[in-house]
């Protein structure tokens, strides 16, 4: 990895486009710090070491890079998008003329992204309002004596302008991640995503080293490292890992000339849902304490519910979460991959699975085999993604800033290895020497 980067800055086209992508990166990080209208930054650094980061609030304070609970410009960061983004994927399967749209090519797949981008904004809208009234009302720091006094000026003025700038703030940052899949390297939305998660790790990090009490917290140091390595290996391992079904094109004469006669496979991937059942189950299982929270009930169905959802080393909450990722990851596996498309295409295009008819059998082939796969690759998001619940367990528990968690690592490890593929795959282009020379 750090040959091919060094490669690329001996390439002066490349260079350009990683200079121009570190820049993008700063300003994103510049913005991140940048405190909202309105709101008393002193106070929210007396209250921000108190906050709970469980649940979607760690989700999001995750993908805003620490910036959620900073209350700054840029606090929602990408999650409008990534929500618009995953809301648009499920509508293409239920609205027709969103699916027509996907198939038209380019044109209907740069109409959607227009609909994403709408979407995006209405939803920045919707959760820049709900964060400023959980701020102004005290209950994004419960615990801390100065959390209603964060906002101090509660008009409506100075509410419309905070939630106006945080929805610019999200379509700045939409904006700079669209500037990089054009001029930079990569994909912007997932760069961007990933330098979120890892500017929280040296605060994570240090923030187990002071709490730990081992050693002076050297070794729960040490044993989060060590568990972090490993799970890299892991993760590595199984988001490589691919089942490839063969296809066999027959040969077709055309005029004079004869086509197909080529082989192929389709590649399937052990983890063909990504880290999307991980965020669906994380935002499903919020859902249970925001109600309590919000109703203030002191029931016999809101106490059983504080003691097994709200804290995230509960056993009821541990299934559920547990159960919850494995059957999203089937759900989105369903929507995302149609096997009777895919076997449509292959049979219009003269397309065969050895041994396998076309047609309706090689539909059934496919969906067997996807099932086959989806239940180690489900089975080990749900693993992956209670690793910071189990992983410091013998640590007192300690385990709410644990920064390798199954979506963190995932992303990381996904964008790390697209972005060196795309790297290796620019310098293999300009390296190139045919006969030619």
């Amino acid at each position: 990895m750090f040959t091919a980067f060094a490669r690329a800055f001996k390439t002066p086209d490349l260079r350009k486009k990683l200079l121009f992508t570190l820049g993008i990166i700063v300003i994103y990080r510049l913005g991140a710090h940048v405190p909202a209208p309105g709101v008393d930054y002193t106070k929210v650094q007396q209250c921000i070491d108190q906050a709970d980061s469980g649940g979607l609030l760690g989700l999001m304070q995750m993908f805003s890079g620490g910036a959620l609970l900073q209350i700054t410009i840029f606090a929602l960061g990408i999650m409008p998008y990534i929500t618009a983004s995953i809301i648009l994927q499920l509508l293409t399967v239920v609205i027709p003329r969103l699916e027509a749209l996907k198939k038209e090519g380019q044109s209907g797949t740069a109409k959607i992204t227009q609909y994403t981008r709408y979407l995006t904004v209405a939803l920045a809208v919707l959760q820049g309002t709900g964060l400023v009234a959980t701020a102004r009302s005290g209950a994004l720091f419960q615990n801390c004596s100065v959390g209603s006094q964060i906002v101090a000026d509660k008009s409506v003025f100075t509410t419309i302008i905070m939630v106006l700038t945080m929805t610019a703030g999200t379509a700045a940052v939409m904006w700079l991640g669209e500037l990089i899949t054009d001029r930079g390297i990569g994909n912007g939305m997932s760069i961007l995503m990933f330098i979120s998660i890892a500017a929280t790790f040296p605060g994570a990090l240090w923030a187990i080293k002071e709490s730990g009490k081992l050693a002076d917290g050297w070794i729960e140091f040490g044993t989060v490292i060590l568990i972090g390595f490993v799970m890299v290996g892991l993760v590595v391992f199984v988001e490589q890992a691919q089942r490839r079904i063969p296809v066999q094109y027959a040969k077709r004469m055309i005029g004079r000339r004869s086509y197909g006669g080529t082989s192929t496979y389709i590649p399937l991937k052990v983890n063909q849902a990504g880290v999307i059942p991980v965020i669906f189950a994380s935002s499903l299982l919020y859902i249970p304490a925001l109600i309590v929270q919000f109703s203030n009930s002191q029931a016999g169905w809101a106490t059983w519910i504080t003691d097994n959802f709200v804290g995230q080393n509960e056993p009821f909450y541990m299934v559920a979460y547990f159960l919850l990722i494995v059957f999203f990851a089937f759900f989105y596996v369903a929507i995302s991959f149609n096997p009777d498309e895919v076997a449509d295409n292959m049979k219009k295009y003269g397309g065969f699975i050895p041994g396998i008819r076309a047609g309706r059998p090689t539909a059934e082939y496919l969906s067997y085999v996807l099932n086959r796969i989806t239940w180690p690759g489900s089975l080990y998001l749900a693993l992956i993604a209670l690793v910071p619940t189990m992983a410091l367990a013998g640590f007192g528990g300690a385990n709410a800033n644990f920064p390798f968690g199954g979506t963190s690592i995932l992303i990381i490890v996904g964008v790390g290895l697209e972005t060196v593929k795309q790297i290796e795959s620019q310098l293999q282009q300009r390296n190139y020497e045919g006969f030619l020379r």
